[in-house]
């Protein structure tokens, strides 16, 4: 039972690291810029 416990823990931390992680890249949708385009 402690094993399923730690294994959860270290899921539902590696999803926040993520999210946090992505968070703080600024990982978003970037329009594109008609005057860059060949």
């Amino acid at each position: 039972m402690s094993l399923l416990i730690v294994i959860a823990a270290a899921s539902v931390w590696g999803i926040v690291a993520s999210a946090i992680a992505l968070h703080r890249d600024g990982y978003r949708r970037v329009p594109t810029d008609g005057t860059r385009l060949p």
